[in-house]
């Protein structure tokens, strides 16, 4: 009973009403000045990852098996995960 009274749009205030407009609360110039902050993190977090994940990307694949094409590369990459269980530690190149 208490829960109809709260969410009734009937028994809102006319200070609610004031305080957001309907219009305002849609308008995306007004989601962009409200959180500007929160969608300038993003863009820095979005930017700082990319850059990351190039860096990892292009400097990680300088392994001994990157120059060999086919049966070769296979047979390299298996030889480092062999040598990897042996010591105990799984290292994917």
């Amino acid at each position: 009973m208490v829960l109809e009274t709260i969410l009734s749009p009937h028994r809102r205030s006319a200070s609610f009403k004031k305080q957001f407009p309907r219009d305002e609360l849609g308008s995306w110039s007004t989601l962009l000045q409200r959180h500007r902050f929160l969608l300038t993190a993003l863009v820095l977090l979005v930017f700082l990852c990319t850059v990351y994940l190039y860096f990892a990307v292009t400097l990680g694949a300088t392994g001994s098996c990157t120059r060999l094409t086919g049966a070769e590369r296979a047979q390299c990459q298996l030889e480092h995960v062999k040598s990897s269980l042996s010591k105990g530690k799984l290292k994917l190149t």
